[in-house]
């Protein structure tokens, strides 16, 4: 989220699309109430199916699933057609004037550099245009045929409304109204918001979906406002704090990476990822990725990471291939992986195409489950007749189920969709011989350690030499580890600008990650996190809820990242002399002398609002309309189709075969023609949450199961009729990968589309389920997906998929 939960209510403006937040996020949606009550907010909902978001919307619009790319550039059309953008933020806060090189273009769907066998992209055209001292060249006047304002013009012209029309299958008059309102917001005193959650991220086009929504509200000067942002609506309490700490496997904490197989020198490594400034006397804040990077091997390695061995860069693993979960599970059919840990992750219902993923874990010599609760994949070895039809006999790998405690059985944090870090408090005992995640962890890291130890091996250094400091090495407590990821002074820390003023003792807890330092003075496990437990105590758990100003900013409860800022690039919320755009939603604002208001500025207190742009983690200091080399489908997102094609080809670029699906999608070569086709299956299937479940765990509480107690899919009435289908009869619904029988609900929520001259039904099917519950037992809705992934987050394509719908 740029913005937060609360801010919601400061919308004039609310687009859900891409989410269903009534139903997902019933107590966040409150803010949603919030705005249409107080502010008179007009709420639209745009999805494949009139969902409990739509039913308490002003307006719905429908659309096709895996087409909101036609629709998010229609909407950028209309914007640049009609004029409706907000002149003065897209001049001085975006890459409008920037020009790009010459030799970079734009053909039938592909971009220039395209590899056809590799299926990526040399990059090298997609760039700024230089000058001599290495600066962007730029065109005020925004007329030169290659800046990037004349780029986004001619990239999105052929998105109309007839388009969106005819791909999409929203009617004009529906689109065009949700065109008018965004457009409302151009202005300076109205302002949208755009919720989002899994139906834009799990598409092979999930990122670009998002950056179109993104250039959409830079449009308007929607970003680093109050009421504003892109927000991204999170399905767990703490995936963002998953997201925060690296979890993902090229990924390290606070966003920092992991080196590839070809950047072995240190040096280049960090120069690589240490970006110099694009525009005369810019500020870029990744410029101080040396401190952070140091300041985590210090964290992670305490006195063995030293100048002289490079802060131990050697024990970092140097990726040869990308180790997404696709990539594992089609590792682990090839034989090629001997044991896996499923740690809070049920991979059989969560990864797609669950029988694939069936035959690698049968492929394992063992398996270890961390779970509080048996699921599917604890139990894939068992026969549950045709929900798991599996011979137990034939498998053979070894599983391990190690029980873990839930969140109120341990002292912690966690962290929410609005980057707030929240403290809570143990309030029960853990059952049985549960142990918390920690516990197990350190038991599995200080036995590793002493075979190690005891007898040899090769390269254990990372293991041998990783820090544990704490009090109890068996189970270091919370908040030891908060601290950690907060950072502390090694040595005494003096103002480099004056070295007799004293800044930090050594042992002392750091106030801010600007403290941090590259020569190994300092630690922090997590630099984004820097000022979340400082000398002042655990910033965590403050519980103060004033919001003086009334705009919805509560700085006293509990802390955000980074530095307890609410509201993401708020600089930009005020013009170029520091005034606000809004006085009336006034986040921050220059009084002459500093930065002051209701939020943490996004920018240095004192500093001079012209001396920088408010986008400082970008080199440019600007937002990017083009996004440079930073995504792998090409700088401006652009529509193709599912794997799962229920057309065939791509209406937007029907000319070229190499644009039909993303021409930079994850797919490996087992993969390969496992898409269904629309002769065999003619219908769209996109999955869905409901409230009364949450996700594959309540299936074990009597309570759920009760008010939700049979899987069903969802079919509307015209496809009901046409199949001879009543609501509460068995259907079987396959795809080329598997199949579910449930009960069919028939409803007026999902409408036949015309769709290129083509009837398309939708059939939505709730994920739920699976044959690891304490009621009735169902299918895995993933039985039906592809393994196949975004072409930049590898997120599998479980929201657009082919399948076929019968009587069961």
């Amino acid at each position: 989220m740029t913005n937060h939960w609360v801010d919601i209510k400061n919308a004039d403006v609310i687009l859900i699309m891409g989410g269903n937040a009534a139903e997902a996020h019933p107590c966040g949606f409150k803010w949603v109430t919030e705005a249409k009550e107080h502010n008179n907010a007009h709420f639209m909902v745009v999805d494949p199916r009139f969902n409990r978001s739509a039913s308490v919307a002003d307006f719905y619009a429908p659309i096709r699933s895996g087409s909101d790319i036609v629709f998010l550039g229609a909407v950028i059309n209309y914007l640049l057609t009609n004029n409706k953008i907000h002149h003065e933020y897209v001049r001085n806060y975006t890459d409008f004037t920037y020009i790009v090189k010459e030799d970079f273009a734009f053909d039938e769907g592909i971009f220039a550099g395209y590899d056809p066998e590799k299926r990526s992209y040399d990059k090298s055209s997609w760039d700024y245009e230089l000058d001599a001292d290495g600066y962007v060249t730029v065109d005020p006047t925004l007329e030169h045929p290659r800046c990037v304002y004349q780029w986004l013009k001619r990239h999105y012209a052929g998105y109309t409304p007839e388009k969106v029309e005819s791909i999409c299958g929203t009617p004009k008059a529906k689109f065009l109204h949700v065109c008018e309102q965004l457009a409302s917001t151009a202005e300076s005193g109205r302002v949208a918001t755009i919720l989002y959650a899994l139906g834009w991220t799990q598409h092979t086009t999930g990122a670009q979906i998002l950056r179109t929504g993104a250039m959409i509200q830079l449009l308007l000067g929607n970003i680093g406002v109050a009421g504003g942002g892109m927000n991204a609506l999170r399905g767990h309490s703490n995936i963002q704090g998953l997201t925060d700490l690296g979890i993902l496997s090229a990924s390290l904490p606070g966003y920092l990476s992991l080196p590839n197989e070809g950047e072995q020198e240190y040096e280049k490594y960090i120069a690589a990822r240490t970006p110099k400034p694009m525009r005369p006397g810019q500020m870029n804040y990744w410029s101080n990725t040396p401190k952070f990077h140091v300041s985590l091997m210090k964290a992670w390695y305490g006195p063995a990471a030293t100048a002289e061995n490079n802060w131990a860069f050697n024990y970092l693993p140097k990726l040869d291939r990308q180790y997404d979960m696709l990539q594992i599970f089609d590792m682990m059919n090839q034989g090629k992986v001997n044991g896996y840990i499923a740690q809070g992750f049920n991979p059989l219902a969560a990864l797609a195409n669950s029988n694939n993923v069936r035959k690698g874990l049968s492929k394992l010599k063992f398996l270890v489950i961390m779970d509080p609760l048996v699921t599917e994949t604890s139990e894939f070895w068992k026969n549950h007749g045709e929900f798991n039809d599996v011979d137990s006999a034939a498998i053979q790998t070894e599983v391990f189920r190690l029980p873990t405690t839930c969140f109120a059985e341990e002292d912690g944090a966690v962290v929410s969709s609005s980057r707030v870090l929240q403290w809570h408090w143990k309030a029960a005992e853990p059952p049985g011989e549960a142990k918390t995640d920690v516990a197990i962890m350190s038991a599995l890291h200080l036995r590793l350690k002493a075979a190690y130890a005891k007898d040899g091996g090769k390269f254990p250094d990372p293991i041998a030499n990783l820090y544990w400091p704490y009090a109890q090495a068996a189970h270091p407590s919370s908040e030891e580890i908060a601290k950690e990821y907060n950072g502390r002074a090694l040595v005494d820390l003096f103002d480099p600008k004056d070295p007799t003023k004293l800044l930090r003792k050594a042992g002392e807890q750091l106030s801010s990650f600007g403290e941090l330092r590259d020569d190994g003075s300092t630690l922090s496990g997590c630099w984004i996190w820097t000022g979340s437990w400082t000398t002042s105590g655990n910033q965590m758990a403050r519980r103060d809820n004033s919001d003086p100003t009334g705009i919805g900013n509560t700085l006293n409860w509990a802390w955000a990242w980074p530095a307890n800022r609410r509201v993401l690039y708020n600089r930009a919320s005020c013009d170029l002399q520091g005034k606000a755009f809004n006085p009336n939603r006034k986040l921050i604002e220059w009084n002459g002398k500093a930065w002051g208001g209701a939020d943490v500025p996004d920018i240095a207190v004192t500093m001079d609002p012209a001396t920088v742009g408010p986008f400082i983690m970008n080199p440019e200091g600007v937002a990017r309309f083009f996004a440079r080399k930073g995504m792998n489908e090409g700088p401006f997102p652009t529509h193709y189709e599912a794997f799962d094609n229920p057309l065939g080809y791509n209406p937007m670029y029907p000319k070229n075969k190499l644009a039909v699906i993303n021409p930079a999608a994850r797919i490996l070569e087992s993969t390969k023609g496992t898409d269904g086709t629309a002769a065999e299956y003619p219908h769209v299937g996109t999955t869905y949450r409901l409230t009364e479940h949450f996700h594959y765990w309540t299936k074990h509480v009597q309570l759920n199961n009760i008010i939700q107690p049979e899987q069903f899919v969802e079919i509307g009435e015209a496809l009901a009729q046409e199949l001879g289908i009543a609501t509460g009869q068995q259907v079987k619904v396959s795809s080329k990968r598997g199949f579910v029988k449930a009960a069919a609900v028939v409803t007026k929520r999902l409408k036949a589309m015309q769709i290129e001259g083509k009837t398309v039904h939708h059939v939505g099917i709730p994920i739920h389920w699976g044959f690891a519950s304490t009621g009735r037992k169902g299918h895995m809705a993933n039985n039906l997906t592809a393994s196949i992934g975004d072409g930049n987050s590898n997120t599998p394509e479980s929201k657009t998929f082919l399948v076929k719908v019968e009587k069961a």
